[in-house]
């Protein structure tokens, strides 16, 4: 009878740790599925991307900077004076910045119709809203571009 105990207790051992292996497998497989299924989800995405801005964001781009008359090519018709400022607001802030102001300038030569643009000069002015303040004044032209030929 001992003989047939132990075979029984081995069989039952055996039994049981195949159990816990399939036990743990099983863990295994939800925890998988469910940390896959929740990377899996559908992501709405919102953004303030808006069709206009991008025209305003390069808008700089279109305007052509010349260091004089001499340099443009073709017709052009001097469309009037532009400036464009960067200004420190806070002492802890940036300091201004001649590229930040030249853009600035841009943009607006660019909203009056304009293609190209001469710097006449970038100065420091005292403002009482600003600690420091950077300013570029050019003159902003209309260039008439070149006809293709064919």
């Amino acid at each position: 009878m001992a003989i047939t105990t132990t075979k029984l207790t081995t069989k039952t051992n055996t039994f049981m740790n195949k159990m816990k292996n399939n036990y743990k497998k099983l863990t295994l497989m939800l925890l998988i599925t469910a940390l896959l299924s929740a990377c899996a989800q559908k992501y709405s995405v919102t953004t303030n991307v808006d069709k206009e801005n991008f025209k305003e964001y390069f808008s700089p781009s279109k305007v052509k900077i010349y260091q004089n008359e001499q340099d443009i090519s073709g017709e052009f018709k001097l469309i009037g004076l532009v400036e464009g400022d960067d200004c420190q607001r806070k002492a802890h802030l940036a300091a201004p910045d001649e590229i930040i102001a030249r853009t600035q300038a841009r943009k607006k030569a660019f909203d009056n119709g304009a293609n190209g643009i001469i710097f006449t000069s970038c100065i420091d002015i005292e403002s009482k809203s600003c600690v420091a303040q950077r300013v570029c004044y050019g003159k902003m032209y209309k260039i008439a571009q070149p006809q293709p030929t064919n």
